[in-house]
């Protein structure tokens, strides 16, 4: 089955941050804070905490957001996606953190894609280059 994003809304409040393991999936637009969690359908449920929040971004130029996607966290350089119908190779897995209150607190999650076809040509290329 598929995956299906769940998205909440709230206003933000001036009382700091949200406790660490509710801090997953948190974006920020202006007052606004909004959260992504991942839920598989009802059949699915037995691995649900094995899936997160990525922004994921294709990196052809111009970069493209693909917008925030849910993948199983263990997720790699080499591994193919589908998005939309179109076949995607990860090229890069980004986890950014930030410090507070003297602990740093995950910040961001972020899988850079290539199309497919482009990743194995820039392998090709990379690989002549290397010979040469």
């Amino acid at each position: 089955g598929g995956l299906v994003m769940a998205w909440a809304a709230a206003v933000a409040s001036a009382r700091g941050p949200p406790p660490a393991h509710r801090e997953r999936g948190r974006r920020r637009w202006g007052g606004l804070q909004l959260q992504v969690s991942c839920r598989k359908r009802e059949r699915d449920r037995r691995h649900d905490d094995d899936h997160h929040p990525y922004k994921v971004v294709e990196i052809t130029p111009p970069p493209t957001d693909l917008g925030v996607r849910c993948f199983p966290s263990n997720m790699h350089c080499g591994e193919s996606v589908t998005i939309e119908g179109q076949a995607y190779t990860v090229s890069a897995v980004i986890h950014r953190y930030q410090l507070r209150k003297g602990k740093y607190e995950p910040r961001e999650k972020r899988l850079d894609v290539q199309s497919t076809g482009r990743y194995i040509l820039n392998l090709y290329l990379e690989n002549l280059l290397q010979k040469s």
